[in-house]
């Protein structure tokens, strides 16, 4: 039954993207493993590891999207379950260090025995088992979700005053985790990994899997989105977004609906950063910090919010684009991304996809309005002609 409501909710855009996803999935890892070095079909491991974390980043875009563009909620705080779901993934990781560390402890983290701790928090015991961790990473972002949501969407917060607060918590816990008391390594945060699931984290076919999770979970993510946004349920969602006092007229809870939409929406940002830190090798509080999630609102926004499609292109653009201008022209990086911000809201308030979508239905229902004049002008002609061949019948 849930595979009939995931199929379901398919259209043929969707379904492309899923196959492209797929198929990206199957062909990179295969160009990096399969071809030699010195064939221009070969994907360097680097370039691997890159665009895998694009696609981390295209997974958190599209989770803001389900929230924002179909229920109206700009959350500036979806950072913060990124970086819940690195730490927990972190987490894991560093207890597969074990002896292998600077210090040579087999029980404590290296930054635990430089701070002279006796022994671990208990809120490290059970990382050391990878399907622990994995629940973590959904339900620590999850629940957060959940009891800000259910304290704020309760208390009718909306419009702006919600987004300053997801920013204050995101804010918070920046702070928070910079302190070493808290037991995260501080602001040097969880690195220097070894293992992931026994294989070695640096090696060729960890980095090309690592690629190719990515890319499926965010197929399944697409679908999953799909399916809630095109669904009665996701229905109401877009009557929220446009009307909610109309919607609430009618005999619905909207808090009931934007809690479960947010609280999905954090679960999937936390596995966004569990597959981002072993990619890039750290996770640390500057993954909390409230311009992070401001970027992820740019990345949505330039693809086209409420396409669900469009916050994955506008993500890997982006990025794209990041990765030339911090290398070739790094002191004015912000600079073109604040001019791309303001270009799209001034010329492109669909975002790509969003003004691609709009001119393809314009040129249809431009074709559809010129087939049914041609046919109405058809039947004028017919009409005229009937009524021009009776006084020659009658006679």
């Amino acid at each position: 039954m849930i595979s009939m409501f995931l199929f379901k909710s398919l259209d043929r855009n969707i379904s492309i993207c899923i196959a492209i996803l797929l198929a990206i999935a199957c062909i990179v890892p295969a160009l990096n493993l399969l071809v030699p070095a010195d064939n221009v079909f070969h994907v360097p491991t680097y370039a691997v590891s890159l665009f895998g974390k694009y696609l981390t980043y295209a997974l958190l875009a599209l989770a803001l999207d389900l929230v924002w563009g179909f229920c109206g909620i700009l959350s500036l705080g979806h950072a913060a379950f990124f970086a819940l779901g690195g730490y927990a993934m972190g987490m894991y990781l560093v207890r597969q260090i074990g002896s292998r560390g600077v210090y040579g402890n087999p029980l404590l983290p290296d930054f635990m025995v430089f701070l002279n701790w006796k022994e671990m928090p208990w809120y490290w015991y059970g990382f050391d088992h990878f399907w622990f961790a994995a629940l973590m990473v959904l339900a620590v972002p999850g629940l957060l979700a959940f009891v800000f949501g259910w304290l704020a969407f309760r208390s009718r917060v909306t419009g702006v005053y919600l987004s300053i607060i997801t920013q204050a918590m995101t804010y918070a816990l920046l702070l928070a985790f910079f302190r070493n008391e808290m037991g995260f390594g501080g602001n040097n945060g969880l690195t220097d990994f070894k293992d992931l699931l026994g294989f070695n984290i640096q090696s060729q076919g960890m980095r090309t899997s690592l690629f190719a999770v990515s890319a499926i979970a965010l197929a399944v993510a697409l679908l999953i989105s799909s399916a809630i946004v095109r669904s009665k349920f996701g229905k109401v969602l877009v009557g929220l977004r446009d009307a909610e006092g109309r919607t609430r007229f009618l005999g619905y809870r909207p808090e009931n609906y934007k809690l479960v939409t947010f609280t999905v929406s954090a679960m999937m940002a936390g596995v966004a950063g569990a597959l981002y830190v072993p990619q890039v090798g750290i996770i640390n509080p500057g993954e909390f910090a409230p311009a992070n999630s401001i970027e992820v609102v740019i990345w949505t926004a330039v693809g086209g919010r409420g396409t669900l499609i469009g916050p994955i292109i506008g993500a890997t653009l982006v990025n794209f684009g990041k990765s030339i201008f911090t290398a070739q022209f790094p002191e004015i990086w912000l600079f073109a991304l604040g001019a791309l911000f303001v270009a799209t809201t001034l010329f492109l308030p669909k975002g790509i996809v969003g003004t691609v979508q709009q001119v393809w239905r314009s040129n249809k229902d431009r074709k559809r309005a010129g087939a049914l004049e041609r046919l109405r002008a058809a039947k004028d002609a017919e009409k005229g002609a009937k009524l021009a061949t009776e006084p020659l019948a009658a006679e």
